[in-house]
C-alpha cells in the first residue's frame, strides 16, 4: 500500500557537484528523499521522494538474552555486595566467541562489580543468564576500593583476534558520567582465550593522552598478515581523536581532526519521546580490510566518515600535513553501533531516533532496513558482524536514556542482546544515485 503525502526535504552536503542522500525511518514508514544542489544551501530540485508503507517490523530481530537489570555471580565479599548498584549497570561492548559471549560494562557510575564478564553463548532465547566476571574476580577490585592498575578499571569494548586472543581496552576512568575520576592510564590487556590468562599489557604513553581522554572503542587490524603485527585503532571520545597502536613496534601515536568532534547541532537525542543531551565525540568504529578504510562517527553527529588505514599506519603526520578524511554520507539521526561485513564490505549502522538497524553497500549503493522495533531497538550501543555465526549481525540494545536519567526500573526489560540472521526477508531499496563520492 502506497500513501501519497508530502515528503520532508532533507539537507544535503555537496562536493564537486555530487549530493548525499539520507535514509529516514519513522513510525514504520520508510521515507527516502534525494535532492540535487548546485551549491550549499541552494536547492535546485527534488529528484526522488518515496513514501512506502513497509513491513519492516521485528520479524528479523531475535532476542538472544534480555534483562531488567544485570545480575552477577558475586563472591562472598561484603564491600562488593554492599556497593552493588544494578540500576547503574549497562553494557556497551559485545564479542561473540565459540561457546561464550563477552560483555563490557563500563563504570559510568558507582556500583559496577565487574567491568567485563561472560555468559554462555547457547542459552534459551530471551533468557537472563547470570554474568561471570572475566577472567576472574581478581581483576575487578576497583569497586571495593582496590585501585590496582594491573586489574580492570572501566572497559567499554573488547575484540578477539584470529589467534584466539581477546584485546580488552581499559579506559582507566571511574564514574565517567558523574565525576570522571581517572585512577589509571588507559591500557590494552591481551588475554589468551584458551587459558584465560593475560599474555601482554600495553599501557598507553602520556604523549597520546589528554586530560579528558576516554578510550571507548577499538579495532584490531590484522591485515598485515599475523596477530603479532596487528594494529589497533582506538577512539578517544571525550578528548576527540583516534589513537593508533603498532603492536610489532610497540608504539602509539595520535590523530585529531574536526570530524572527530561532536557537532553541537546534534547533541540532543530523542528516543521514543525520551530526550537527553550528550556531547560525545568519536565513538563508533568499523574497519574494511578489503577497502583499506576505517569508518568512524562521533555520537553527536548525523555523519559517517572514513580515513585510509594506510595513512594511519604510517605514523604521526608531518607538520602541516592534513589527515585525508572523507565524508561517506549522512544518516537520519545520531548513532553509536557500527560494523562492516568483511565478506562484501557492507556497512551496518543504527540510527537512534528511528529505533532501527540499516545497511549500506558502498559498491552497489544498495540500502536495506534490516530491523525496526521501537520497543526492542532503542539505544544500540554495539553492532558486530559475527564471523563465528556465519556473518549474522549481533548487537546490544539498551534503554541508555533511562539509565542516564536514573529512570530505569527493574520490572521492565532494559537490556537486550539481539541477533539478526541474514535472510531474504530484508526489505531493500535500490536507487541510482551516488552518495559516496566526497
Amino acid at each position: 500500500m502506497i500513501l501519497a503525502q508530502p515528503c520532508e526535504t532533507v539537507r544535503t552536503t555537496v562536493t564537486a557537484g555530487v549530493s548525499s542522500g539520507r535514509l529516514l525511518l519513522s513510525f514504520g514508514f520508510i521515507v527516502f528523499c534525494v535532492v540535487i544542489m548546485m551549491e550549499p544551501n541552494k536547492l535546485l530540485g527534488l529528484i526522488s521522494c518515496l513514501l512506502v508503507v513497509t513491513a519492516v517490523t521485528a520479524e528479523n530481530l531475535e532476542i538472544v538474552n534480555q534483562w531488567g537489570f544485570l545480575e552477577f555471580e558475586l563472591p562472598y565479599d561484603y564491600d562488593l555486595i554492599n556497593n552493588y548498584r544494578p540500576e547503574n549497570i549497562l553494557f556497551t561492548g559485545l564479542e561473540i566467541a565459540r561457546d561464550r559471549l563477552f560483555l563490557a560494562m563500563p563504570r559510568l557510575r558507582a556500583g559496577v562489580p565487574a567491568t567485563i564478564a561472560t555468559i554462555p553463548r547457547h542459552t534459551p532465547p530471551g533468557s537472563s543468564p547470570v554474568l561471570q566476571a572475566y577472567p576472574s574476580w581478581d581483576f575487578h577490585g576497583a569497586e571495593r576500593g582496590d585501585l590496582n592498575c594491573t586489574g580492570f578499571i572501566s572497559v567499554y569494548r573488547m575484540r578477539q583476534d584470529k589467534c584466539g586472543r581477546l584485546w580488552v581496552l581499559d579506559s582507566g576512568v571511574m564514574t565517567s558520567i558523574d565525576d570522571f575520576r581517572r585512577v589509571c592510564d588507559p591500557k590494552i590487556v591481551i588475554i589468551d582465550m584458551h587459558t584465560d590468562l593475560p599474555v601482554r599489557t600495553v599501557v598507553f604513553p602520556r604523549e597520546v593522552l589528554r586530560p579528558a581522554s576516554l578510550f571507548t572503542n577499538l579495532i584490531v587490524d590484522e591485515s598485515q598478515g599475523s596477530c603479532d603485527s596487528a594494529f589497533a585503532y582506538i577512539s578517544d571520545t571525550a578528548a576527540p581523536g583516534i589513537v593508533v597502536y603498532d603492536s610489532r613496534q610497540d608504539r602509539a601515536w595520535r590523530f585529531i581532526h574536526p570530524a572527530m568532534f561532536p557537532d553541537p547541532d546534534f547533541g540532543d537525542y530523542d528516543i521514543q519521546g525520551e530526550k537527553f543531551t550528550l556531547m560525545d565525540g568519536v565513538v563508533g568504529l568499523a574497519h574494511s580490510a578489503n577497502l583499506g578504510q576505517l569508518y568512524f562517527q562521533p555520537l553527536a553527529t548525523d555523519r559517517l566518515f572514513s580515513v585510509p588505514t594506510g595513512v594511519l599506519k604510517k605514523g604521526p603526520l608531518a607538520e602541516f600535513e592534513e589527515l585525508p578524511i572523507a565524508l561517506v554520507g549522512h544518516k537520519s539521526s545520531q548513532g553509536v553501533g557500527l560494523t562492516v561485513d568483511p565478506r562484501d564490505d557492507t556497512i551496518y549502522f543504527s540510527p537512534l531516533t528511528e529505533t532501527a538497524i540499516a545497511s549500506w553497500q558502498p559498491g552497489t549503493n544498495e540500502q536495506k532496513v534490516i530491523a525496526y522495533d521501537p520497543t526492542r531497538l532503542q539505544f544500540t550501543s554495539e553492532l558486530r558482524c559475527a564471523e563465528l555465526d556465519g556473518g549474522n549481525i549481533w548487537g546490544l540494545s539498551t534503554r541508555f536514556q533511562r539509565f542516564f536519567k536514573r529512570q530505569a526500573r527493574a520490572e521492565e526489560i532494559n537490556l537486550r542482546i539481539i541477533r539478526i540472521p541474514k535472510s531474504p526477508r530484508y526489505h531493500h531499496f535500490g536507487f541510482g544515485y551516488n552518495n559516496t563520492v566526497f
